[in-house]
Parts: structure tokens; C-alpha cells; sequence
């Protein structure tokens, strides 16, 4: 155990044995192993966005085997994906990555302006499929926000009494926000402070912006000058917001990003701004393999330096 893991691990002082190792176990896996940074392959675009729209730019991701070929060949901390893609390959590659069953998903047919996921996996599938930790998508700012809290306190509740971490997507998404307001800067760190304050051992959001979406809040960011003009320093804040760093925040990797530069300069952003590390879907699996590995050791190398 490195010191860095050790210190990460020190946050979680109510944690139980079982969640506590298997927390060392992404933060030991893969390439960045020992470092303190993560970077995870999530797959879960097939049931959001629809299987052409996820896959058909790179034909071999329709096959759920090849996201676990490509997480484990690139030397991801972990795989992270919905019932049907872990069953595919949970027996094959077993023991090869950790893996972190997403427990609710929603499809993109309705478009409903605001979004509920619906509970598609269980804390007793992830533990017969030999996970380390379940996945679950928030929507702060969605009329259902209330029923998704509530939901993810008793999935998280049940997970760590049997062991399990709990890595929390927290998105907001509905009527009462408009999309720049979805990654505005105040707005995601409410969103990173509410998954903290639900049990969230990691934390998923999206890269924010300088925007500030609540006139309360812009007064606060002016009056106390929180620097938020360069994207490391919106990053730190964000960190900032899961209790002070105490909380493991990774971030998405986004919408499709065609120029590898631009999108290296987030992952730079990220790790200067004290940020954990990545968890990089469309930007990998919808590139052809060779490139995609490429990628990800280009995004480890960022992450591993000084």
C-alpha cells in the first residue's frame, strides 16, 4: 500500500473492511496503481443513447467482451458497465479488473425533461458477479430528484453493509435547469457535495464551466473571489466541494472529442486541479482499438506525472 492510497483510504473512517478493500482494489489496479488517480471504462451508452449511436463508429463495441478486452489491455483501475455487458464477460475475464456494476440506467427514447432512472441491478448481482462496487446515476434539478436520493441512500446503505463501494454518477438534468446550467461551476459542485453527503464513495461528474448558473451563488463566488477562471482551478473547487477533498472525484470524459489535443488539455486541467483521475467512455471505445489504447496511455501518462 502506497502512501498515497493510504492517505486517500484515511477518509473514509466509517467505512467497513470489506468497502475499505475494496477500494484498495481500484486504487491498487492497472497502470496507476498506487498513484491515487483512477481511470475507469464505463460502458453504459448502449442503454443510454441506443446501441448505433453508441457502437456503430467503432463496429467491434457492439460485442460486450471487447470493452473488456480494451479496459484490461489499456490497464484501466476498473470496468464499469449495466447487468447485461458484466454477465457477458464476468465469468471469462474474472479476477482480471475490478469491476462496477451500474445499478440504474435510463433509455433516451422519451426524452422526458426530467429524467429518472430506472433500478436495473442489484447489490446481489454485483456481489454474485464478483464486483468491487455499484454505480448509480443521480439527477439534481430533475423533478424526481427525491425519489433518485432516496433510492441511492438504500442501495448505498445496503452495498457497504455487504462490503461493496458505491460510485455515484451525479448529473443535473431537468426542467428547472437549462443546459448551461448543467455544468455550470456552482451547479456542479452542489451536485458533487450532494452525492458526498448521500454516501458516495466516488463521485462522477461532468468538467464544469465558468458559468454560475444561481444569482445566490454568483454573489458568494464574487464576493469571497473563488477563482474559477481556468479550468484546473474549476477543478479544484469541485474537489474542494467533496468535503475538502475527502471524497474520490473523477470526471467524465465527455461527449465524443474528435481532437485528441483538446481533449488531453481537459485530463491536464483535471490533474493539475488535484482532480482523481477520469472515467472515459464514448472517447475510447468509439475509436478503433489501436487508437483508443493509444488514448488512454497518452491520459495515464498525464495522470501518472509529477
Amino acid at each position: 500500500m502506497t502512501p498515497r492510497v493510504e492517505a486517500i483510504l484515511a477518509g473514509y473512517g466509517a467505512e467497513n473492511p470489506g468497502t475499505l478493500a475494496n477500494l484498495a482494489r481500484l486504487l491498487n489496479h492497472g497502470r496507476l496503481a498506487g498513484s491515487g488517480k483512477l481511470v475507469i471504462l464505463p460502458v453504459d451508452q448502449g442503454f443510454e443513447h441506443g446501441p448505433a449511436r453508441s457502437f456503430a463508429p467503432n463496429p467491434p463495441a457492439y460485442d460486450p467482451l471487447y470493452h473488456f478486452e480494451l479496459a484490461i489491455e489499456a490497464g484501466c483501475n476498473a470496468y464499469a458497465a449495466p447487468l447485461g455487458f458484466i454477465e457477458a464477460g464476468a465469468r471469462r475475464f474474472a479476477g482480471q479488473i475490478p469491476l462496477i456494476l451500474k445499478v440504474n440506467d435510463a433509455d433516451s427514447l422519451r426524452g422526458d425533461p426530467d429524467p429518472l432512472q430506472a433500478v436495473t441491478g442489484s447489490v446481489d448481482d454485483a456481489l454474485r458477479l464478483g464486483c468491487c462496487a455499484v454505480g448509480f446515476t443521480i439527477y439534481p434539478a430533475s423533478a424526481h430528484e427525491t425519489r433518485m436520493f432516496e433510492q441511492l441512500r438504500a442501495i448505498a446503505e445496503e452495498a457497504k453493509s455487504r462490503g461493496l463501494a458505491v460510485v455515484v454518477w451525479s448529473y443535473p438534468r431537468g426542467s428547472s435547469i437549462d443546459k448551461a446550467g448543467e455544468t455550470a461551476i456552482d451547479v456542479v459542485g452542489y451536485a458533487a457535495q450532494i452525492a458526498a453527503q448521500l454516501g458516495a464513495d466516488i463521485i462522477k461528474v461532468k468538467l464544469p464551466t465558468a458559468h454560475i448558473a444561481q444569482a445566490e451563488a454568483k454573489a458568494v463566488f464574487e464576493n469571497e473571489q473563488i477563482p474559477i477562471e481556468t479550468a484546473a482551478d474549476r477543478v479544484k473547487h469541485i474537489v474542494q466541494c467533496a468535503f475538502a477533498g475527502r471524497r474520490i472525484v473523477i470526471f467524465s470524459g465527455g461527449a465524443t472529442v474528435l481532437d485528441d489535443d483538446t481533449f488531453l488539455d481537459e485530463i491536464r486541467a483535471i490533474h493539475a486541479g488535484g482532480g482523481f483521475g477520469s472515467i472515459i467512455g464514448r472517447n475510447t471505445f468509439q475509436r478503433p482499438r489501436e487508437k483508443a489504447l493509444k488514448l488512454l496511455s497518452e491520459v495515464m501518462d498525464i495522470y501518472a506525472s509529477a
